[in-house]
């Protein structure tokens, strides 16, 4: 990895680790629909301006349907699936079940034939991968989270194809277009809903705070950074950013939030980084 590519994986490690905390946070003032708009909202706002006189739009025009794609897969889904588990389930939680993104990756790798060999050691790690999941969900998750402990898995998928179309669809387009053009299509596609769903009262200062973070640092700084990323490592490698993404989650939420760091949540952690670590490496060519 060049020593950019390392400052970038650096930041984004820690950038996409304190969302979880920040979500938990902003839900105390608003709903979930509320945070995803106004997230993306603030993002758009800081962006476009910067797009338009940057960019040109020609291009994205062109592939405006991939664009779309990718907004509902990276940010319209998943969003919305995180910010309503949270209102069941702990930061930690959600924070170690995204981590299985690496696994979800490598599933999404062999099912669309990319090319990459996957010998005996992928195959192994997703196994233990999947082993560490069943702990968390067997040990650390009652019948009613079921639902959310779901949701959030649905979320790694997601997170899983957003790279893969970045990188085969999108990655000849400026970034900067990109990311601002699915802003602003995520928060006209919200608005409709957030709007009718707006809190009677205003929010604390702290979700207001927790908000502002996830829409200024979390969506629009992160994603200029993750796309810079990709570009340097390739998608796969990026999304081994979710290795140390948890370890920030369960750090922020057992130290801030006063979460339980149980033995499900440290045996499950370590099965999934030891699985996912194995099933991203490369296969070793043949002689």
């Amino acid at each position: 990895m060049s020593r950019r590519g390392l400052v970038l994986f650096v930041a984004m490690c820690v950038i996409w680790g304190i969302p979880y905390l920040l979500i938990k946070i902003a839900l105390k003032g608003l709903g979930p629909v509320d945070l995803v708009f106004v997230r993306v909202l603030l993002g758009a706002l800081l962006l476009v301006p910067i797009a338009l006189t940057r960019v040109e739009v020609r291009p994205l025009v062109k592939r405006w349907g991939w664009i779309v794609a990718y907004t509902v897969i990276e940010m319209g889904i998943p969003w919305v699936l995180l910010s309503d588990a949270e209102l069941r389930i702990s930061s930690s939680l959600s924070g170690l079940l995204v981590s299985t993104v690496p696994l979800i990756g490598v599933v999404i790798g062999l099912v669309t034939r990319s090319g990459e060999r996957h010998g005996w050691r992928r195959i192994l790690g997703l196994c233990i991968g999947l082993v560490g999941v069943g702990v968390l969900v067997g040990f650390d998750v009652s019948s009613s989270t079921f639902g959310a402990v779901a949701q959030v898995l649905v979320v790694a998928v997601c997170y899983a194809i957003g790279p893969y179309i970045i990188n085969r669809k999108l990655s000849d387009l400026p970034a900067l277009g990109v990311i601002a053009s699915s802003l602003l299509l995520a928060a006209v596609g919200y608005a409709p809903a957030a709007i009718i769903q707006l809190p009677h009262a205003w929010p604390s200062g702290q979700a207001i705070a927790a908000v502002v973070a996830l829409g200024v640092v979390c969506t629009a700084l992160a994603f200029l950074l993750f796309f810079a990323l990709i570009r340097e490592i390739g998608p796969v490698r990026a999304t081994v950013i979710t290795y140390v993404n948890p370890a920030v989650a369960v750090t922020l939420g057992v130290v801030l939030l006063h979460e339980r760091l149980t033995g499900a949540i440290v045996v499950g952690f370590v099965l999934i980084l030891c699985g996912s670590v194995l099933a991203a490496r490369a296969a070793p060519a043949r002689p």
